[in-house]
């Protein structure tokens, strides 16, 4: 009898013993997959959950998909469920709009985890699967980030298609509110800010009837917003443009995450400055020192003011990189601003504000000019990959 019980406890062990190996080898090879076919968590989801001898991958990449399935084939009893996303228990609700003023998305489907980026209200997002009460959304800056069931209209294709038809009015000032009735004494419906898009219900008594995402009914002055269509219409934003918004946000408040005139961290405050013009770029520093056209900024891989003043424009973005406070060159970027002419740049950091890279000038901001590292200028490059107008975007729909 006791060598029964040591015999079974041998097989117990050595059971235990390969699916410890099974589940560390699945892991290593999750790892290689997004390693090759998923690098940028950002812009492409891949996850592989393990339960006993069933193994979940999901992904929004065919490819990764495949790759993973191929390599573990051959585990023994493994039961190897992917899904590629937008996920089917969606019933083919696959769209939505940001619904709140300004909507928080973050790294995982819960409130304590990191704010990555927001979205504004009537942003359309590509709703790719549900969990926990939280949606996993792609924006039309092709950023994927989880978000609150709440801060998502959920809409199918016909839905969807029809809002990118409907007219739409776009919110012009920095901040307000819409009205449940046309009068600035009636209970508030909702806060709005700069760039929050509404479908047009109709007019009254100098208002606006605006339809929410969520049904909502709210009326805001006609003198705060524009007609979206209007709004398209303008042509390629230049340097005093894009400048005049950058501007109009000096003082907000650094927010890691925000991308809002609630509050901005670096590349949202660049991202918004260039939103507000009818552009669309891509979300962070390391996304947006990729694009558009090289500016030669740098001598042996140190700032040269005298380049900076001869090549840059107004307009264009300058890149900073922390690692070369470090001594290291080649580190990613970590920080963005857009240069104003003379030397003077202004940013997100602790506030909005302007400085310099003029060591004499009474602003001059060392701490960030020793870092750095590129520039790029998108203004003369709006319509190639990356620097998309609003009306050129296919989320947005059919100008009216």
């Amino acid at each position: 009898m006791k060598r029964i019980f040591i015999v079974f406890l041998v097989l117990l062990f050595s059971a235990g013993l390969k699916a410890q190996t099974d589940t560390t080898l699945i892991k290593t090879i999750a790892k290689q997959v997004q390693k090759e076919y998923a690098p940028d968590k950002r812009s492409v989801y891949f996850s592989v959950q393990i339960k006993g001898d069933s193994v979940l991958a999901e992904s929004t990449s065919a490819q990764a998909l495949q790759e993973f399935s191929k390599q573990t084939k051959d585990i023994n009893g493994l039961k190897n469920i992917s899904q590629l996303l937008p996920a089917k228990a969606l019933n083919g609700f696959e769209y939505g709009l940001a619904n709140l003023s300004v909507c928080n998305n973050r790294a995982f489907p819960q409130n304590s985890a990191e704010m990555m980026t927001q979205m504004i209200l009537g942003t359309p997002v590509q709703v790719l699967k549900k969990q926990a009460g939280y949606y996993l959304v792609r924006t039309p800056d092709g950023y994927i980030s989880w978000t609150d069931g709440t801060a998502v209209s959920l809409m199918d294709k016909q839905a969807f298609e029809t809002w990118k038809r409907s007219k739409r009015v776009i919110y012009a000032e920095d901040f307000g509110h819409a009205f449940s009735k046309p009068d600035v004494t009636s209970d508030r419906v909702s806060d709005v800010v700069k760039g929050n898009i509404l479908v047009l219900g109709g007019e009254e008594k100098g208002f606006y009837k605006l339809i929410f995402p969520d049904q909502r009914i709210g009326y805001i002055k006609k003198t705060e917003a524009l007609l979206l269509s209007e709004w398209e219409k303008k042509a390629n934003p230049g340097a005093d443009a894009i400048l005049k918004t950058a501007k109009t946000l000096i003082g907000v408040p650094y927010l890691w995450g925000g991308t809002s005139i609630k509050g901005v961290d670096c590349s949202g405050f660049t991202k918004t400055s260039y939103f507000l013009n009818g552009i669309i770029i891509p979300r962070d520093a390391s996304q947006q020192a990729l694009i558009g056209e090289q500016i030669d900024v740098l001598e042996n891989d140190s700032i040269s003011v005298a380049k900076c003043l001869k090549n840059l424009l107004p307009g264009d973005l300058m890149f900073f990189s922390a690692a070369k406070r470090k001594g290291i060159n080649g580190g990613r970027v970590t920080h963005t601003a857009i240069y104003m002419g003379n030397g003077a740049f202004i940013q997100a950091a602790g506030m909005v504000r302007i400085n310099s890279i003029v060591p004499d000038a009474p602003n001059y901001d060392e701490h960030q000019s020793l870092t750095l590292v590129g520039a790029r200028r998108l203004l003369t490059n709006i319509g190639k990959a990356e620097i998309t107008r609003v009306d050129q975007h296919e989320w947005y729909g059919t100008k009216l």
